[in-house]
């Protein structure tokens, strides 16, 4: 099958996180990442694999643009990522899905408030959105838990909640760190039918992952780092 374009496009990437006890003079660490070159095509599934520490959280932090690569070009959705246009990063945001390994959830607010908050901050209506998070929750195995907070959810129905809030804009692209820490091996099965539904329908999907059975049971192209470089990609 072949893929129209790039949905992202590593060349040459660098990334150093600044070094608060670094001696003077010298502002940053050593590099987290290096020389990564890559490219994810449009509609494609990818799983992000290594070692603890070898980068895969930086990494997918690239491509959802919480960090911006200190040398070598980056290219997501389409568009070179610079410094000196930050301003189109809140736009190319808003059509990524981030699922967190930490969740990320809102304390004060109900299963299905966290869900429909992306939707509201985009300007869809109560009336528009309300249909979408009533599905997504159903689809997510959390239907009659839409009036939970947080803290009455379980590790695994919590991680559940951060899916559906990542999937239901329905992002050109989605990354995923770790999704499935927290469920069993029945929940976590039923993630990945969701997740390769999503990239079915054209989502680009990149799941960080340790779990060899996932890998196993769902097939896919992958990406492998080891000390912060890609050594392997196919």
């Amino acid at each position: 099958m072949a893929f129209p374009c790039a949905m992202v496009r590593f060349t040459a990437v660098g990334l150093r996180y600044p070094s608060p006890t670094a001696p003077q003079g010298v502002e940053e660490g050593p590099e987290a990442l290096a020389d990564l070159t890559f490219t994810l095509p449009d509609g494609s599934f990818t799983w992000l694999l290594g070692a603890s520490g070898a980068g895969k959280s930086s990494l997918l932090r690239l491509m959802h643009l919480a960090q911006l690569p200190t040398r070598g070009t980056l290219e997501v959705l389409g568009t070179t990522v610079r410094a000196d246009r930050r301003a189109e990063l809140p736009a190319l945001r808003r059509r990524i899905g981030v699922v967190f390994q930490d969740f990320r959830l809102l304390p004060y607010l109900s299963a299905f408030d966290n869900v429909a908050l992306p939707l509201r901050l985009a300007g869809r209506s109560e009336s528009s959105a309300r249909p979408d998070v009533t599905e997504i929750l159903r689809w997510v195995g959390l239907a009659g838990k839409e009036a939970s907070l947080p803290q009455q959810l379980s590790g695994g129905e919590q991680q559940r909640v951060a899916i559906a809030r990542a999937v239901v804009t329905r992002p050109q692209l989605l990354v995923a760190d770790e999704p499935t820490g927290n469920l069993d091996s029945h929940q976590a099965r039923r993630l990945l039918a969701l997740l390769t539904e999503m990239n079915r329908l054209g989502t680009t999907v990149v799941v960080a992952t340790h779990s060899e059975e996932l890998v196993a049971n769902f097939p896919a192209p992958s990406l492998v780092l080891d000390a912060g470089r890609v050594v392997h990609h196919g």
